[in-house]
């Protein structure tokens, strides 16, 4: 399984280096059955993230040709107060700290990303996979209608007025969207992609190096529907 994280301007740092480590490791426990890289939907540059101005360093574009896996990560940024109006004249280049969360995503719908996703989910050998509001870009770009997903808590709203089906779980897998919800799921969504597509046995080894228990059930659109509780 070859995976690609996809870097774009403001991204939550955590959501992709947690997937990354757990990937990398997965990897390293699977004699090289997966790797995985950082890229962009422009191809090799420096990104900027939306935490701090740390930047990572995209090695090269999104390839549908050799991708099993694309992971999109969500934003960092500020949550905003209710009915705060977002700032139309950000720009682009180095994020501005104190910039919404949300209008980094936006902005993220203005690149490439939209259209290689759609050409990813239309795609049956791919899973497209996102953490936190990561599963946001696609489903604004109206690419979720009817799919099953997750993201941060306080994006279950915008997510379910997508016409996406909002699940509040910690992992949500709709066959070839898996998501994860709050910023840490990012380590739970690796492990429950390695188990997934390589074995338990690489994910519990993963999962022991480092020291982290998975935590919640795997939401699947699988069994009865529970009666009220």
């Amino acid at each position: 399984m070859h995976a690609q994280i996809i870097l774009f301007d403001g991204f939550d740092p955590l959501d992709v280096v947690a997937p990354y480590e757990v990937l990398y490791a997965g990897g390293t426990a699977s004699d090289g059955a997966v790797t995985v890289e950082l890229v962009s939907a422009e191809g090799p540059r420096e990104v900027i993230s939306g935490t701090g101005g740390l930047s990572l360093r995209a090695t090269g574009a999104v390839d549908l040709e050799r991708a099993d896996l694309l992971l999109v990560p969500g934003a960092s940024g500020r949550v905003g107060e209710p009915g705060e109006v977002p700032d139309e004249e950000a720009g682009a280049g180095e994020p501005e700290r104190e910039e919404l969360s949300a209008v980094r995503l936006a902005r993220a719908l203005t690149t490439g990303l939209p259209a290689l996703l759609e050409r990813a989910l239309a795609d049956p050998r791919i899973t497209v996979a996102a953490v936190c509001g990561g599963s946001l870009v696609p489903a604004m770009a109206g690419l979720l209608e009817g799919r099953h997903a997750t993201t941060h808590h306080l994006g279950l709203d915008l997510l379910d007025a997508t016409g996406a089906h909002a699940v509040s779980a910690r992992v949500v897998d709709d066959g070839d969207l898996v998501t994860g919800a709050g910023v840490t799921s990012g380590l739970d969504l690796g492990l429950y992609l390695l188990e997934r597509e390589v074995g338990p046995r690489i994910a519990h080894a993963v999962e022991e190096l480092f020291a982290h228990e998975r935590r919640g059930t795997v939401w699947r659109a699988e069994g009865p529907a529970p009666a009220a509780l």
